[in-house]
């Protein structure tokens, strides 16, 4: 499905967000930039978006995109990733105790099983490394939860459709975003993997959420 919709995959999310996205993801950069870690691995890292503004952020750091999708990665690398990789999130090829950072943007909702997923990250973190995951949530107040349904069910693949011609892609989006455990049910999933001081910080009205912990 992502390999389909690679071409067109950067003009949808912008269009989509308004171009908010930009803002979400500056604001995770700056999180791990505060941490300063000499190695990242963005997971899920598809066309690259997030890797690039690492790049900027952390001019030192090793930064590696990863993702299982040859066609993602193939542009992420044309517009500038240094370094990508074909992986799995599921069954990393790195060591334990490894790494110094892990990121992954709108892209632990699309993994098989969401705490395995998270214990394999932890297990590559370095001892005091940091994981931030930056993905959709559902607004808290009602008002703006209920005009955030419609959008995603009834507007968003019409538009995701008509601008990538995979309508299929963006009825599971608006589900996908449903069934994902956000706010204290993601602290809790982090916590029972190794990992500390989860924290929650809600953007734009709670239509996103940058979550942060540490491993132990």
């Amino acid at each position: 499905m992502f390999g389909s919709i690679a071409r067109r995959y950067d003009l949808a999310n912008h269009l989509l967000s308004c171009g908010v996205d930009f803002y979400w993801r500056k604001c995770a950069a700056e999180i791990v930039a505060s941490w300063r870690p000499k190695s990242v691995v963005d997971l899920a890292t598809g066309t690259g978006d997030l890797a690039l503004v690492l790049q900027k952020n952390l001019p030192e750091a090793e930064i590696i995109g990863a993702d299982f999708s040859e066609e993602m990665l193939a542009i992420a690398k044309r517009k500038g990733v240094r370094k990508t990789m074909v992986a799995d999130a599921m069954r990393l090829p790195f060591a334990d105790g490894s790494i110094d950072c892990v990121t992954v943007a709108f892209g632990l909702r699309n993994m098989e099983n969401y705490g395995d997923a998270l214990r394999e990250m932890s297990r590559v973190l370095k001892s005091k490394g940091h994981l931030l995951v930056l993905e959709f949530s559902l607004p808290a107040r009602s008002i703006l939860r209920g005009v955030y349904r419609f959008y995603l069910h009834r507007c968003l693949p019409f538009l995701g459709s008509f601008l990538t011609r995979k309508k299929s892609a963006y009825d599971y989006l608006g589900d996908s975003i449903e069934a994902f455990p956000s706010g204290d049910a993601m602290i809790r999933l982090m916590e029972s993997s190794r990992l500390t001081q989860a924290s929650v910080y809600p953007l734009t009205g709670g239509i996103v959420t940058i979550y942060t912990a540490e491993k132990l």
